[in-house]
């Protein structure tokens, strides 16, 4: 579905992306992990179109994405933090995003109901907590029922319960047989969602495993242990 093909990426003397190669299948939930200035961040920006790479090529499937714009539209991405005009409302934010996707047949209004948004919508931007701006940003993700979705620390902020209920729609969609792609710090939230791991390190992709892989290869159980392991062992080696 997405295919990465030998891309790199300078920002500068900085080389931020150094000849990264992967692919990303549909019915995966795939962690993208690695320590701060990896490289994660620049990637998902290279497949949003945000980020040219200096070479290199990305296909989503199967057409090349470069000077194209439209595959963007089957794609639901959640930002870390999700940044709206202020004095708009909840219900306003929705509108607008469904005007301007002109996207009205076959929404997934799922998460608005599970998170109660519509008893909320009177609500603006401003004065909303930053646990309720990360349900906005998820049911806008998920709204248009994308093909592929690219969540960015997705559970930080949210309490345990809208955790729980957003973990239960990522393995839905999975189920779909959609391809989701999540960055996250606090791997113990991906050991129910993911089935593939995606390590970077300083630009490089260090490996790309299945989950059953990882366990097998570290010895650990846990996610957050098993990456604490191959961490050591890189900056060891």
């Amino acid at each position: 579905m997405i295919e990465i093909k030998n891309i790199s990426k300078k920002f500068g003397k900085l080389t931020a992306l150094d000849n990264v190669t992967a692919n990303c299948n549909a019915a995966e939930c795939i962690a993208l992990i690695g320590p701060n200035g990896s490289g994660k961040t620049t990637l998902i920006k290279s497949i949003l179109g945000m980020v040219v790479p200096n070479s290199g090529e990305i296909f989503f499937n199967k057409k090349s994405i470069a000077h194209q714009w439209d595959y963007r539209g089957y794609i639901g991405y959640m930002p870390q933090i999700g940044r709206y005009p202020d004095n708009m409302t909840i219900g306003q934010i929705i509108d607008m995003m469904k005007d301007i996707r002109n996207h009205k047949d076959n929404l997934d209004e799922t998460l608005i109901k599970n998170f109660e948004l519509k008893e909320m919508y009177h609500k603006r931007m401003r004065t909303l907590s930053g646990g309720t701006r990360q349900k906005v940003s998820a049911t806008l993700a998920f709204l248009f029922n994308p093909q592929v979705l690219i969540l960015d620390e997705p559970t930080a902020g949210l309490d345990p319960v809208a955790s729980e209920i957003l973990k239960e729609k990522i393995l839905e969609e999975k189920k779909k047989g959609k391809l989701i792609l999540i960055t996250s710090h606090v791997l113990s939230e991906l050991d129910d969602l993911v089935s593939q791991v995606i390590y970077m390190q300083e630009g490089k992709l260090i490996f790309h495993k299945s989950i059953q892989q990882v366990h097998t290869d570290t010895g650990e159980v846990k996610l957050s242990k098993a990456i604490a392991r191959v961490m050591n062992y890189e900056q060891n080696n």
